[in-house]
């Protein structure tokens, strides 16, 4: 492992705000408040077919207007769903939070949950993380489907879009088909942003071809560099830059018992249990840990669920960031407006826009 001295590039940070039986959107616009109040990059919502609760992408929608800067991230379940439905509402969400979204894909697995639809039975974890590859292939063919420009809102003559500037999209993948265009115009970002947990590896190709932030539930610097850098040799195998990927150390935060003085460092450090890798201690040592993982080249940053939603993240922020952001290692104001902004993601061209912009500057025919 080398050491990178400030890291590889900026610290990133986000968070969980899941807050389970909870249906009301004030208490997770208040949490996403908190986040925001920290700079972190972005925060997520959890949200599967096997639980009970509000649909994730729908409370991310009715948060957006009351915050600002801070990222929306809501896990879509890409399986049961239709992909042109749910590339219209994660673009439809970037619109709203003007450039702040993104989306955890995820895949549902059992039986119980394919029964809630009847259109198919359950199937392995390989076929349903191939066809989640899918779903964000095609998204993306839709979002780039509208030019940037094809709005002409010309009230003159009556003409809302130019149509030389929408694109047909015919998609044929294994187990759907999708004809485009979108009727959502290219979101703010051009693609938002979308974030793969790839910790199970049916998730890590997927992740390494289509994700802009992968997760990896990790419970040492070892194995956090060593996931990153399989992921990233992997997306540079797929023919993409391992550079636009950013890999994530996901960890359960409890700061409920105050600092360990009994064990040095970190609280003891993180632990794996069935439920995921957990650490428990305090907001200092929590910050340490954050330092010397990032200072080693481990990770970009850290994707922290507290245990108890309100606890947890006030500790995180007020207490782990803060000291953070004391020591010049996290930053104390956004570097931008979108979420791409925060992350240090350029903004995807459109594809049917591309050559053209590339003959204007080379001088080469288009």
């Amino acid at each position: 492992m080398t050491d990178h001295g400030n890291g590889r590039g900026p610290l990133h940070l986000a968070a969980a705000v899941d807050l389970p039986g909870t249906y009301e959107p004030g208490p997770y616009a208040e949490l996403a408040l908190l986040a925001e109040r920290g700079a972190l990059d972005f925060v997520t919502l959890g949200d599967s077919f096997a639980r009970p609760g509000p649909d994730a992408l729908a409370v991310a929608a009715r948060i957006a207007p009351a915050t600002g800067r801070v990222g929306l991230v809501p896990t879509v379940t890409t399986t049961h769903t239709e992909p042109f439905h749910v590339q219209a509402a994660v673009a439809t969400l970037d619109w709203v939070s003007r450039g702040r979204a993104g989306w955890t894909l995820d895949v549902s697995a059992t039986e119980a949950e394919a029964r809630l639809f009847g259109r198919r039975g359950a199937a392995p974890p390989e076929e349903l993380w191939r066809e989640a590859g899918e779903v964000a292939d095609v998204a993306a063919l839709l979002w780039d489907s509208w030019e940037d420009d094809a709005e002409i809102r010309d009230v003159a003559s009556g003409r809302f879009i130019d149509r030389d500037k929408l694109h047909h999209v015919d998609f044929e993948g294994r187990t759907f088909s999708v004809r485009g265009p979108s009727i959502v115009p290219r979101p703010p970002q051009g693609h938002p942003v979308r974030v793969v947990d790839a910790t199970a590896p049916p998730a890590r190709e997927v992740a390494a071809r289509h994700a802009d932030v992968a997760l990896v539930r990790v419970a040492s610097v070892r194995q956090a560099d060593a996931a990153r850098a399989e992921l990233r040799g992997l997306a540079a195998r797929s023919g993409r830059d391992p550079g636009t990927l950013r890999v994530f150390a996901a960890l359960d935060v409890d700061l409920g018992g105050g600092e360990c003085a009994a064990e040095p460092g970190h609280g003891g450090g993180p632990l794996p249990t069935a439920e995921g890798t957990v650490y428990r201690g305090g907001p200092v040592d929590l910050a340490e840990l954050i330092a010397d993982w990032h200072r080693a080249g481990a990770v970009d940053g850290f994707h922290l669920t507290p245990v108890e939603p309100r606890r947890d993240l006030e500790r995180l922020v007020n207490g782990t960031v803060a000291l953070l952001q004391h020591r010049g290692r996290f930053r104390t104001f956004y570097p931008g407006s979108t979420l791409r902004d925060h992350l240090g993601l350029a903004r995807p061209a459109n594809r049917h826009t591309a050559h053209t912009t590339h003959a204007a500057l080379t001088g080469e025919p288009s």
